[in-house]
């Protein structure tokens, strides 16, 4: 599987955050943290804060991935993405990126 999918099985490659890193754009940062601020409900996101390699590869993280549920229990089971757990279509742990963020489930079903 490749390392820019996420434990929770979202695209690391096409994600706004890692291509903001790359880039090293203040503009995309700024754009993709008012985008999630909606998305996710969040209004404590803020450009600064997105600065991200990936969750699975060396380099910066969200500041959330050192919080993020899904990947604490993927890290603890020695797994390398949900798509490894035998539960993970159930789990209500990543359920909610499964619902709510497109190619997700696809992903993690392609690492099976």
């Amino acid at each position: 599987m490749k390392q820019l999918i996420a434990c929770c099985g979202i695209d690391c490659e096409h994600c706004d955050a890692r291509r903001a890193t790359l880039a090293n754009s203040d503009e995309l940062r700024e754009e993709t943290a008012q985008k999630w601020r909606l998305m996710y409900n969040s209004p404590d996101i803020c450009a600064e804060s997105i600065n991200c390699m990936g969750c699975r590869v060396d380099g910066p993280k969200i500041a959330h991935c050192n919080q993020c549920e899904i990947r604490k229990c993927v890290q603890e089971k020695g797994l390398s993405t949900c798509g490894d757990c035998e539960e993970w279509s159930t789990c209500p742990i990543v359920g909610f990126v499964l619902q709510n963020v497109p190619g997700a489930k696809e992903n993690l079903v392609k690492s099976q």
